[in-house]
């Protein structure tokens, strides 16, 4: 009896360990931002009519399901996106400026305005990401949103935790991207 409690103890952890898989893209478990340690909160596939665009997850220091208290949160954060098709820079920009637009008034998107600028010219720079391309945006409260494409940073870190609200607003607003997206980045996903 101990032997089987043991190994059903054993096989729990086991479970508990294994990355979140979306779409043959694998998610760590947990990762770090700066010196926070962070849970994946849940992951999911962005759909274009029938077409796969990237699987992302969304990283927090503790998990939530209420979209609202996830934006409210304080401490690191992150976006980890693969990509499952080639775009170009050009399009990634567009559909981060619309689901910006979509999520905020137009004074509130006012008071965004340079620091998105200063992300699209650091994305636009990139000229076009292939298919398997990695874009992990972070939020680091000592100093800003960092971008970094497949490993390497870009561009300078962006000040202020309400322009990486508005960003996850993108996914968590309310007018996301996709309904069913931030459902699973929320942890709901069935």
């Amino acid at each position: 009896m101990k032997q089987l409690l043991m190994a059903a103890i054993a096989a729990l952890f086991c479970q508990l360990a294994t990355a979140v898989e979306v779409a043959g893209v694998k998610f760590d478990d947990k990762t770090r931002v700066g010196n926070a340690e962070l849970v994946a909160n849940g992951a999911g596939l962005r759909k274009k009519v029938f077409f796969k665009v990237y699987a992302m997850a969304l990283y927090l220091p503790q998990k939530s399901t209420d979209a609202e208290a996830v934006l409210a949160a304080s401490g690191g954060k992150r976006i980890a996106i693969t990509l499952l098709r080639d775009l170009t820079a050009q399009q990634f920009v567009e559909a981060l400026q619309e689901g910006m637009a979509n999520n905020h008034t137009d004074a509130e998107m006012a008071g965004l305005k340079d620091r998105l600028k200063q992300l699209t010219d650091v994305m636009l720079a990139i000229g076009e990401a292939r298919e398997g391309t990695t874009i992990v945006i972070d939020w680091l409260p000592d100093s800003g949103t960092r971008l970094t494409v497949n490993g390497q940073v870009k561009g300078k870190e962006i000040a202020g935790e309400d322009f990486y609200r508005a960003l996850l607003k993108i996914w968590l607003g309310s007018k996301p991207a996709q309904d069913d997206l931030k459902q699973a980045l929320l942890g709901k996903a069935a």
